[in-house]
């Protein structure tokens, strides 16, 4: 379980088929192999880890549903990734609950000004859309945000200067996919609410 509160951004240094090798600034050790970290909205488990002179090299085994569901199949060495360690009993819920369990890819549209904030619009996959709601939240690679307005299939988030600067956010562009884990307390309602009909 996660916040989508970002506090490292990553980078994948390797990749073989469904593995990859990510640098942190974590300070983890080879006894830390089987926590979850998010890796740009997904739960993976590090499965070795090898500690650096500051940080640590992790490496994750990733299944084929989830190159076919999230951005993974793209990933390259050099991608940045927004990361966010799992959240541990006491830890303050600064954001909202995250799974890990990335619903689909949403893609940017546009992104403007908005005074020292930029405005981004995504167009999600239709069949997630009835889960976003205005002033609801969503985790768009990893980073919980509050949506702004919604139009069928499209919704409006705003990125305030200190998000854009210490996560990837401030490198996108239109026309960028992002993965998009929709809040669960919506899937719950929408669920319940089939079975009174």
């Amino acid at each position: 379980m996660f916040t989508g509160l970002i506090t490292d951004v990553g980078e994948v240094t390797e990749r073989a088929d469904g593995r990859f090798t990510l640098r942190t600034k974590y300070a983890l050790l080879p006894g830390d192999a089987g926590l979850s970290i998010c890796c740009d909205g997904v739960c993976l488990t590090a499965t070795a880890i090898k500690p650096l002179g500051q940080g640590a090299e992790f490496t994750v085994d990733v299944s084929h549903e989830t190159l076919g569901k999230t951005t993974l199949a793209s990933w390259k060495p050099g991608r940045l990734v927004n990361l966010e360690r799992s959240l541990r009993a006491g830890d303050e819920l600064g954001g909202h609950i995250v799974s890990g369990h990335v619903d689909g890819v949403a893609k940017i549209l546009t992104i403007t000004p908005d005074g020292d904030s930029k405005r981004f619009v995504f167009e999600a996959p239709e069949h997630l859309s009835r889960y976003i709601a205005p002033k609801g939240s969503v985790a768009l690679d990893g980073m919980s945000l509050t949506v702004n307005e919604v139009s069928e299939a499209r919704f409006g988030v705003n990125l305030i200067p200190h998000s854009l600067t210490v996560t990837t956010w401030g490198a996108k562009t239109p026309g960028d996919l992002v993965n998009l884990e929709v809040d669960v307390f919506a899937r719950y309602v929408a669920r319940l609410m089939e079975f009174r009909t």
